[in-house]
């Protein structure tokens, strides 16, 4: 099945999307990867990424990337086309470029070199490790420590829903240098896979399979080179990385709605009921108009929000996008739940059968309503704006 891809045409997009979006499309039908394993999946799919050179719009030029600096409508391009076909492509497409984000923002020109240039080859996978157990939607309740010893540090603590957990080579990993000062007191570091008292063997199995895993640090000594950008500056960097791949995770979750609509009307079409199709009843034709329109009313807020951090780039202004993001986060999980639910109830008993796409939609939309902030936060995030006037 492949993707309506008229929204191309809006002016959100420039040619090199558009080529982006159609070159992806082509290559991705062509896949066949056996997801029955989702970590092998996974590993499969970013060498594959790398290979065909698609890893490459996760860095900058400097480092082998496609265009001189990130792009964040070349990112939602990117996931919605991956997340059309396989959802397990989009999250290894994603977490590529959110566990180096930080990297790209903040790191010196040696960390550039060692993590980002293998990052846009698939010869390293990456993973962002910010969440505990106490500490999801609260960032600020980190309890894991950075101590400084020597010429380097010690890690403590346990991080949790880490994706790429076990897998990843590295970990752009957040902790706490000064305990008593909150959200600014938090650190960012890169710590190897490797680095002697790092566990990462506590996998977390999920409704919609992927690499999850929790990570615990035992005295876990890491060089004084792994900070990354300033000391007690973490926290600002992980909310800096988090808004350039929010509107992403929003594109993530227009591309299962998409797929979703697709199914929904191929099968309306084909149908049969009481001599007609599914597709002749109006009741059909009615919910069908209401996923199109929760569809582009996603899409549209997610190319806004992708189109404002782009050019606010290109005009070297320091805008950030946060709210916009928000939005569009917020909208397109929360739309792409309905139009998902609505392609299911219309399959009817198909809908439930285990194997059936809209049954693995119905499972891997779930996530989206929370991971990288739930739908409570970004609302959160969106009042503020409004009260503080914009």
């Amino acid at each position: 099945m492949t993707p309506d891809q008229r929204h191309l045409s809006l002016p959100f997009f420039d040619d090199v999307h558009r080529d982006l979006a159609r070159d992806l499309s082509a290559w991705t039908e062509q896949q066949h990867v056996d997801e029955s394993d989702d970590r092998a999946a996974c590993r499969q799919w970013v060498a594959a990424l790398g290979e065909a050179g698609f890893l490459r719009w996760a860095v900058p030029a400097a480092q082998g990337g496609a265009l001189s600096a990130l792009d964040s409508r070349a990112l939602v391009i990117l996931r919605e086309t991956l997340a059309f076909y396989s959802p397990l492509a989009d999250f290894a497409f994603a977490m590529q470029g959110l566990g180096s984000g930080a990297i790209t923002l903040a790191g010196t020109d040696e960390q550039k070199a060692r993590y980002l240039v293998p990052v846009g080859r698939g010869k390293k996978i990456a993973a962002f490790a910010l969440s505990e157990p106490e500490a999801g939607s609260d960032a600020g309740a980190l309890a894991t420590t950075a101590v400084r010893d020597g010429d380097g540090w010690v890690l403590n603590g346990t991080k949790t829903w880490i994706s790429n957990g076990g897998i990843a080579d590295y970990y752009c990993l957040f902790a706490k240098t000064d305990t008593a000062a909150g959200t600014r007191g938090i650190s960012c570091f890169l710590v190897d896979a490797a680095t002697p008292g790092l566990d990462a063997s506590e996998h977390i199995h999920v409704m919609a399979p992927h690499p999850l895993a929790t990570i615990k640090l035992n005295h876990c000594r890491i060089p004084a080179t792994a900070l990354l950008g300033e000391e007690n500056a973490g926290f600002k960097l992980a909310m800096q990385t988090l808004d350039i791949f929010r509107a992403s995770v929003a594109a993530a979750a227009l591309g299962f709605a998409r797929r979703a609509l697709a199914e929904a009307t191929q099968h309306a079409k084909s149908r049969k009921m009481f001599g007609h199709t599914l597709a002749d009843f109006q009741l059909t034709q009615a919910k069908l108009g209401q996923m199109a329109a929760d569809v582009d009313a996603a899409a549209l807020l997610t190319y806004r929000a992708a189109w404002l951090r782009d050019d606010a780039v290109r005009r070297g202004a320091a805008t950030r996008v946060t709210s916009e993001a928000a939005m569009a986060k917020m909208v397109a999980t929360e739309n792409a739940q309905r139009v998902i639910d609505a392609a299911l109830q219309m399959h009817g008993g198909l809908g439930v059968r285990v194997g059936t796409k809209v049954e693995s939609l119905y499972r891997d939309i779930r996530s989206l309503r929370i991971y990288e902030g739930a739908t409570e936060v970004q609302q959160l995030i969106i009042g503020k704006s409004v009260l503080a006037g914009g």
